[in-house]
């Protein structure tokens, strides 16, 4: 019996393999807990098909990960924050303070995504790193002043 795997399966391959195993192996097993489909030549054009759009959707999420990582680093980000007369801030910099300014900007970035290594508890200019998906970070430029 040939099957067609959708997900990786231990000592049998990975998922989109088109493999022959033994009838009760494929019916009892693979087929019934939803690890692989019945080989027939639909559902292997149906799956090519699917693989095909998933790139094509990868490729457009890509590219538009792309035009926002260098809206990011060509803007200048600057926040205002309460500081003490030497410069130290009160308190730090926060990613959800970062995040609303680039919001107010126009950009919607996921907090969670605002990499701030080491914290800032000083007025400056920094560089942020911002994690946008699919391995492409942006850095960020960010000038703190006090208030």
């Amino acid at each position: 019996m040939k099957v067609l795997l959708i997900r990786d399966v231990p000592n049998l391959g990975k998922a989109g393999e088109v493999k022959e195993v033994k009838d009760g192996y494929g019916r009892n097993y693979l087929v019934a807990k939803g690890l692989a489909k019945v080989a027939t030549p639909e559902v292997v054009a149906a799956w090519e098909r699917e693989q095909k759009e998933r790139a094509a959707k990868e490729a457009q999420e890509i590219a538009r990960l792309q035009k926002l990582k260098e809206q990011i680093e060509s803007i200048t980000l600057t926040i205002r924050h309460k500081a003490g007369a030497n410069g130290a801030l009160f308190g730090a910099i926060t990613n959800k303070e970062v995040a609303q300014a680039l919001k107010e900007r126009g950009i919607e970035v996921d907090k969670k995504s605002i990499d701030i290594h080491p914290p800032i508890k000083q007025t400056g200019t920094f560089d942020v790193d911002v994690r946008l998906g699919h391995g492409i970070h942006a850095t960020l430029n960010l000038v703190v002043e006090a208030e």
